[in-house]
């Protein structure tokens, strides 16, 4: 993707997102580089360089910003915060308090803050809802409550059954037909992805950085009548794993199960996508075409745009009928990404 210097120096004093990854700041008066995003003040236009890639900045003696952390992953959890996630996961009624985070060397400021930025909750209102997730489905296994109460870690049946009540807007006593919608936090090499899944499969996996994000948890929130609460799902396991050998040019195919509410017609091309094979693209044109009406050009591409679980089904691969590539709800460049990385363990 060929991109002039005064286009790149907009998206840097715009701290545009949507080019991460496609190109790096170089300060050549301080010896930095950054992302296109970094809230750091902005140098003139003469003392800065543009680079497609961190090791081409670090080759010509730059180093990485302290602001913008251009080396991780985008929107890496932190290995200490992914530890207590994993530890929370094996065991629900674990409960953290400041003094625990505090020994473990973690500013319990620090890790408020975090998950505010990325789940709109503090770490202590995520363990409760974990918890409460976790006793949920006990409860729908059959579990009594007061048992599902205690294994989660609550000392009292009425503190549990009001946060119960808070999260699932029923008691927990009426909650087996209530519907939950799990939701965590994954770690790709093209950044942090969302992954949602309810009993039939995974029903969405998006990057935490696409803008459309809020209105497709509504969505399936909406239209599952069913609230979306952190926690763990058997289908993440296998999700993490494939994904995992993905990325490693290892897999081509995914086998792990989908949900995919929507109307006949969206069904369909997403069903479609899934037949473009590893390593090639389709245009839009050729998509319709596939689906038996060559003139639904744009209706395809709007079911495109509304697919909601990114890679496992493949919308990556659709380009326009002149070879350019189109919008992509996770940027520009990861689509580029995904076709080169592909092409190139075909």
């Amino acid at each position: 993707m060929e991109l002039s210097f005064d286009r790149m120096y907009k998206a840097s004093i715009e701290k545009d997102a949507t080019f991460e990854g496609v190109f790096f700041t170089a300060v050549k008066t301080t010896g930095i580089f950054c992302r296109p995003s970094c809230h750091a003040r902005k140098p003139k236009p003469e003392n800065i360089e543009f680079f497609p890639t961190s090791k081409a900045c670090i080759l010509k003696g730059y180093r990485p910003c302290k602001v913008c952390h251009p080396l991780e992953k985008l929107n890496q959890t932190p290995a200490a915060i992914q530890q207590l996630l994993q530890e929370l996961s094996a065991d629900p009624g674990t409960k953290y308090k400041d003094a625990d985070l505090i020994r473990r060397g973690i500013e319990p400021h620090q890790i408020r803050r975090w998950f505010i930025k990325n789940h709109g909750i503090t770490f202590h209102a995520y363990q409760r809802m974990f918890r409460i997730n976790s006793a949920f489905k006990k409860i729908q296994q059959g579990e009594s409550v007061t048992e599902a109460a205690y294994d989660a870690g609550f000392e009292s049946l009425s503190g549990f059954g009001d946060s119960f009540k808070n999260i699932f807007g029923v008691s927990p006593k009426k909650s087996r037909t209530q519907r939950v919608i799990d939701l965590k936090r994954l770690e790709t090499p093209l950044g942090t992805m969302y992954a949602c899944a309810v009993e039939e499969g995974i029903c969405l996996l998006e990057f935490t950085d696409r803008k459309m994000l809020e209105t497709e948890f509504r969505y399936l929130s909406r239209t599952l009548n069913a609230t979306i609460v952190q926690g763990d799902n058997p289908h993440f396991e296998t999700l993490e794993s494939q994904l995992k050998n993905y990325f490693e040019g290892q897999r081509k195919t995914f086998t792990v199960p989908l949900f995919t509410p929507g109307s006949v017609f969206q069904q369909s091309v997403w069903k479609a996508l899934q037949q473009v094979s590893y390593g090639t693209t389709q245009t839009y044109k050729t998509q319709a075409t596939t689906l038996g009406n060559p003139d639904a050009v744009r209706a395809v591409a709007n079911a495109n745009g509304m697919n909601k679980i990114s890679i496992l089904i493949p919308c990556h691969r659709i380009i326009g009928t002149n070879g350019n590539l189109t919008g992509y709800g996770g940027g520009i460049w990861r689509k580029q990404w995904l076709l080169d990385f592909e092409k190139a363990n075909c």
